[in-house]
This record gives structure tokens, C-alpha cells and sequence, in this order.
């Protein structure tokens, strides 16, 4: 039976009120089209808000009895259809021939379609590098690397629309990127990239990621002040812009879907996509989705997604970041779970080797046409500039890194730079096949061994290094998203000057797991594995006083960094603010569920007193009975809006 058939009557919509001048800013962008449609799909928002009551009590149940995540019953029916568990394993539901511009994604880049304060012609430079790169793909991020301050979640999809419409506002601009992108590649590659820069425009898939189902919208709520949701605006706005230029190229309306923890969740994201899709006279299964396989929730129900997701799905990524933060959070009530050094958790670490190998099994599992789907591999975050040896050496480990996802059976991977392109891109060139489906593996079992693969843990160090390293850039992260830069290119603050070591690309996943495993050193008290300088002995444990003195010097260092890697006019704003976040995420007794809650209560405020009575507020809020503050503080106060 298709997950299709089931679909539940959705609620009756309500009104919807955009934030205050923002229709007269962006016609192009919230179009009576678009605002329609959104309306249609309103009535899905209860839906959405009950799945995240929900998640949050599993979540505070789990804790309580200290009871792990498990496998569902077979006999069980998944949330809002009426497929089983059983069938969902076995393949017996309806799912989705690949399209034939996703047959090959060796390569998908990564990262927003917009910059923070930016005019027109600087902000839709982005696109432009994306779309020039040679990525076979390229996700444009409505979600962690996209920053969310003043407009630009509307900047976002308006430099998508101008691009994918080869408005000349975006060709104009192409044009000349590409003979930047040129004399960078002649440099550092010896050849051009480039020859065609219009041709080149359409090698790449364009892809959208909405944000996920635990955030609202910042510009758009219900009439009587509660908050909307940011997955259906995101999905809404890229889809309704853009799907007849799109169809008119022959290229898939394709998303990554984000956070998703249950089936029962995948299959309100296919609602809502249902919903669109009869809004709008579109086919049945028009609009495809990869899942960002970032929850340890969801390895417990790979197929259960499939198959709630039917049509729609069509491939799973996994992730790095997002998942080992999941894992921490899922098991913070356990005392034994502590997480080592952040950089020895690699993708052949305990929990993570496991939780990879599931997603592969689970992709290259048939349902009941025989289809199989995608597995697109992990983040590559290097980028090639710095020292000739320093670049190197990251080089070497990123090629290694893609050439073991591709033994493994990944059908490609991401890069978070446009420079990454041509160098991880070969080594799926030289292996030649477009893709892995079908590969064979060894079909999926659900036993207490597979559950107990999926949080084993390994041992490896766990020093003040590590502590300083997660310390600094949990709060060089916090800083940027305050400024905007949710994609931002850090390192910590003790290689500052040192071109050896490269800056990363990070998002909102990074800051995300960095205070996660802090929170779980300090409240488990971890011992640590090495002697440090600082007066530390081997098996000395992490201590409050210790993470106060870390603080201190770690925030230091950054008050004294040069601008290009802290800007000067954030320091007497943004970075205090970040300060006071990461001080309280990490030493409240209650593990909050999201950094980023307290990152986007505090968007477009500079204010370190008002900053701290929201963090007061939210604190308060969750530790009281599980509530988030998740909506628009500021909703209802005055925005500017540059020009465009």
C-alpha cells in the first residue's frame, strides 16, 4: 500500500500575517502565489507543533526512566499511514525511480545562496560560485549554514529565483565570477575550470534545504500571534517560485529534508509535500527528497522513512556533526555515555562506523518496484587556502576521506566550498559509475546487538586540548551566527596566525555538538586521558572550576585575535552575548535540546542585558515543563530592509 493512499484530512488553514513591509520588499519573493499556497498548507502547522511536543516528551520520558532508544514494534503502524513496520522493512510500500539528474551526484556542494548586510550583486555572487563550480549538485541552504538576520531567509529565495529564471541581475554577475573562479583554478590547478560560463550555468542540479520541523519562521506567523512553521515557508516559497522554470529545463524539484527523528515525522514532511503538490496541479511525487540521516532517533527507522516518505524519497545523506551532537543529546540522562575529543570521532568511530553502515543497508534495501535509493556520503569541510604544506596535507586527507565513502558504497559526497569541487571530484571520476544503487550488502536486522551499535563508544582521548578546541569555536560559532554567518570559516583560537593548520567550513552543526559534549564532560565528569600543563593530571575530572578557568582564557583569546578572525566590531556586541550562551547552555543542570534556540531568540540583538533575560527566559521556560521559546521575539518590532 502506498504511504500516499493514508494521508490524513489536514486542519482547516488559518490566517497568516507577514511581518510588517516585508510584502512591499520582496513581491517577487512572497507573491500572491506563494501566500497562497501558504495559506492552503497552514492547517499542517498543528500537526508540526504536536510532533514537537512529542519529541520533546520522549525526549524528558527517556531521561526519566533511563530507557535507550529502540527498535519499533514490527506489528506497529507508522504515524499517519497505514503502512506497518514489517512492510516498511520489508520493501512493501511504493517508493521512486531516481531522476535522470540525479543519477549522478558525485559531488554536492554545500552552503547559503545569500550574505549577511550584502547588496544584490555581492549577496548573489554565491549561487554564482555554486552554480560555476562543477558540483554535480548543489545544495542551497535554507538551514544551518544560512544566517537568519534582518531579511536574508527572503534574500535566500530571492537570489534562487533570479538564478534558476536566468534573470540577467544573476548573469551578469556569473560572468565575471567565472573569471575569478578561472585565475584561481589556473593557480592552484594549472588549468581553467570554466570554458562555457552560460553552459556551465546548467551542469549543476539545483537543490533546497528547508529548515526543520523544530523552528518557525521568523517573518510569517498566524494572525493571532503564534508561530508558523519554517519548514512550510521554506518548502512553500522555493517550490512555488520556482517549479515551472525548473520543469521547463527538465530538472527535478528536489529538498534535503533536515532533523527528522521519526517516521511519523518523514510522513508529515510527505504531507505537506502531498498537500503542494495538489496546490499547485502537480503529479503525484513531483517533488523529491533526500533525508539528512542527523538523528540517532531515525537510524532506529531507515526503512520506516522510506516508506513513509513513498514517491518523494529518493536518498539518504550522512551527516558528521549534526549526528554525533544527536547521540550526545539522546544519551545526556547516562552517566557511562561520554563523548572523547571531537576530532577522534570520525565516520569509522564505534557509534558513528555503525550508524553508517545502517544507511547503506537501508538504501540499497528494494521496495516493492525494485527501486533502491541513493546514499550520498558525509561533509568534507576543508578549504584550500592556506600554507603550500598546510593545504597539502588537508588535500591528502580529504581525497583519502572521499575514496573510503566511495569503497563503502556511497554514490557521492558534499563539499562545503566551491574550491573542494575539482579536487574530491576525480576520485568518483576514476571509479566511473554514475552511482552505487543496488550494490549489495547485507539486508538490515533489529536486534539488541544493532541497538547497541548505534551508541558504542570506543576509547580515545578526551584532554584540555579537546576541551579548549570545543570551547573556542562553540563560541567563534555563536559570534558569527550573531553577525549572520551561519556558514563560517573557523579554527581554534590557538592556531590563529599558524597557516598549517586550515580554517574550516562550520555551520550550525558544529556549535551545536561542540556545547553538547562540553555540557556532557562537565554534568558526567569526565575523566580526562592526558596530563595538561595547566595542572591537570591523567584521570582528573572535568570540573566546573576547570570549565570557568577555560572560559576565561578561551574568551580572551578571541577579545585579543586580529579581525580577520574576529571581527572588531563584534566583540563589544555579538561575542558577549555568545559568551553568556555558551556559559549557560553548558552549566545549566537541564541539557537544553538546541543551541540554537538561544541563538535565534538573541538574532538582531546587541544588547547584553536584554540577551541575558532571554536566556533567563528560555531556561526558565524549558526546565519548568519542556517548553522552547522558538518564535519571533522581535516579530512585531520595526526591521530595516536594504534597498535591492
Amino acid at each position: 500500500m502506498s504511504a500516499d493512499e493514508t494521508r490524513p484530512t489536514v486542519n482547516a488553514p488559518r490566517p497568516l500575517v507577514v511581518r510588517g513591509g516585508l510584502r512591499a520588499a520582496y513581491p517577487d519573493v512572497l507573491t500572491p502565489e506563494a501566500l497562497a499556497a501558504l495559506q492552503a498548507l497552514s492547517g499542517l502547522d498543528a500537526d508540526r507543533k504536536a510532533l514537537m511536543t512529542a519529541r520533546i516528551r520522549r525526549r524528558i520520558e527517556r531521561a526519566k526512566s533511563g530507557a535507550r532508544i529502540a527498535f519499533l514494534d514490527p506489528a506497529a503502524t507508522i504515524g499517519r499511514t497505514r503502512l506497518t513496520v514489517r512492510d516498511a522493512r520489508a520493501g512493501r510500500f511504493s517508493g521512486s525511480a531516481i531522476p535522470s539528474d540525479l543519477q549522478r551526484q558525485w559531488i554536492q556542494g554545500t552552503g547559503p545562496a545569500a550574505k549577511p548586510g550584502a547588496p544584490l550583486e555581492s549577496s548573489i555572487r554565491n549561487v554564482a560560485y555554486a552554480l560555476l563550480s562543477g558540483a554535480d549538485g548543489w545544495m542551497f541552504d535554507g538551514e544551518d549554514a544560512l544566517g537568519q538576520t534582518a531579511t536574508m531567509s527572503l534574500d535566500n529565495q530571492r537570489n534562487l529565483k533570479l538564478a534558476i529564471h536566468g534573470e540577467p541581475a544573476f548573469t551578469a554577475v556569473a560572468e565575471n565570477v567565472a573569471r575569478e573562479m578561472n585565475a584561481w583554478a589556473r593557480g592552484f590547478l594549472g588549468r581553467p575550470i570554466i570554458d562555457d560560463w552560460k553552459r556551465q550555468l546548467g551542469f549543476t542540479t539545483k537543490i533546497f534545504r528547508a529548515r526543520g520541523l523544530h523552528l518557525d519562521d521568523r517573518h510569517i506567523r498566524f494572525s493571532d500571534g503564534t508561530s508558523f512553521s519554517a519548514s512550510i515557508v521554506d518548502a512553500t516559497l522555493y517550490v512555488v517560485n520556482n517549479h515551472q522554470a525548473l520543469r521547463a529545463a527538465r530538472a527535478s524539484l528536489v529538498l534535503y529534508l533536515p532533523k527528522i527523528q521519526t517516521a511519523e515525522e518523514a510522513a508529515l514532511w510527505g504531507d505537506i509535500l502531498d498537500a503542494l503538490e495538489r496546490h499547485l496541479g502537480l503529479v503525484s511525487g513531483t517533488i523529491k527528497t533526500y533525508v539528512l540521516v542527523e538523528q540517532l532517533e531515525a537510524s532506529f527507522q531507515l526503512m520506516e522513512i522510506r516508506a513513509a516518505l513513498g514517491q518523494h524519497f529518493v536518498g539518504f545523506n550522512t551527516g558528521r556533526w549534526d549526528y554525533i551532537n544527536s547521540v550526545s543529546d539522546a544519551m545526556a540522562w547516562d552517566p557511562s555515555f561520554i563523548n572523547p575529543n571531537i576530532d577522534t570521532i570520525t565516520m569509522t568511530y564505534g557509534y558513528m562506523r555503525n550508524y553508517e553502515d545502517r544507511v547503506r543497508r537501508a538504501v540499497n534495501t528494494p521496495e516493492q518496484s525494485g527501486y533502491c535509493a541513493l546514499w550520498q556520503g558525509g561533509m568534507e569541510p576543508n578549504i584550500p587556502v592556506g600554507s603550500e604544506a598546510g593545504v597539502a596535507a588537508s588535500m591528502k586527507r580529504a581525497v583519502a576521506g572521499a575514496e573510503r565513502e566511495q569503497r563503502e558504497g556511497a554514490s557521492g559526497k558534499w563539499v562545503a566550498h566551491w574550491k573542494m569541487v575539482h579536487i574530491v571530484r576525480p576520485v568518483w571520476e576514476k571509479a566511473g559509475e554514475a552511482n552505487q544503487l543496488g550494490r549489495a550488502f547485507p539486508a538490515l536486522t533489529y536486534t539488541q546487538a544493532d541497538a547497541s551499535g548505534l551508541t558504542q563508544l570506543e576509547p580515545a582521548a578526551r584532554t584540555i586540548r579537546g576541551a579548549r578546541d570545543l570551547l573556542s569555536v562553540a563560541l567563534q560559532y555563536g559570534n558569527a551566527f550573531g553577525q549572520g554567518m551561519q556558514a563560517a570559516a573557523l579554527k581554534p583560537a590557538d592556531h590563529f596566525g599558524n597557516d598549517d593548520v586550515l580554517y574550516l567550513m562550520e555551520d550550525m552543526a558544529t556549535g551545536e555538538i561542540r556545547l553538547s559534549i562540553l555540557w556532557e564532560w562537565l554534568h558526567k565528569g569526565a575523566a580526562l586521558t592526558e596530563a595538561d600543563p595547566i595542572g591537570v593530571a591523567a584521570g582528573d575530572k572535568f570540573s566546573a572550576a576547570l570549565f570557568a578557568r577555560l572560559l576565561v582564557e578561551e574568551y580572551g583569546k578571541l577579545l585579543k585575535a586580529g579581525h580577520r578572525d574576529v571581527h572588531d566590531g563584534s566583540k563589544a556586541t555579538t561575542l558577549p552575548i555568545a559568551r553568556a550562551i555558551v556559559e549557560r547552555y553548558v552549566t545549566l543542570d537541564t541539557k537544553l535540546p538546541w543551541y540554537i534556540d538561544l541563538l535565534n531568540i538573541n538574532l538582531n540583538n546587541a544588547n547584553l542585558a536584554e540577551a541575558e533575560r532571554r536566556i533567563q527566559l528560555l531556561s526558565d521556560a524549558f526546565r519548568r515543563d519542556g517548553t522552547r521559546i522558538t518564535e519571533n521575539l522581535d516579530f512585531d518590532r520595526g526591521l530595516p530592509i536594504a534597498a535591492h
